[in-house]
């Protein structure tokens, strides 16, 4: 069983600083790309931040320059520090990685749980 738990999600004030973490736990043989996602109320799910595992990262338009991913391949964790937040950045925020579990042959996509971020203005 492999699972990803997100942490770190909470009220802030407009011009804030909140670092999300995600950890991979289980029987995980490897991990490739990891990410997060977020999904406002009413919206679709949208990509915020991707890392591959050598450290690749892209981002979306709307974060690129305030957000920050990072990944500790040791401990299988995501982070994800957002600056000058926004009230629009308002969302559930979502963990997700594409891994390779102990036993098997193909990659899954896992996601976690989400972590609610509320900007206020």
């Amino acid at each position: 069983q492999v699972q990803l738990v997100e942490s770190g999600g909470g009220l802030v004030q407009a011009g804030g600083s909140l670092r999300l973490s995600c950890a991979a736990s289980g029987s995980i043989f490897s991990i490739n790309a990891m990410g997060w996602y977020r999904q406002a109320p009413g919206k679709q799910r949208e990509l915020v931040a991707t890392i591959t595992h050598g450290g690749d990262t892209n981002y979306a338009d709307s974060v690129r320059g305030r957000f920050t991913i990072s990944r500790d391949n040791a401990k299988n964790t995501v982070y994800l520090q957002m600056n000058s937040l926004k009230p629009e950045d308002t969302a559930d925020y979502y963990c997700n990685a594409v891994l390779l579990a102990v036993g098997n042959y193909r990659y899954l996509e896992v996601w976690g749980q989400g972590t609610l971020v509320t900007v206020s203005s």
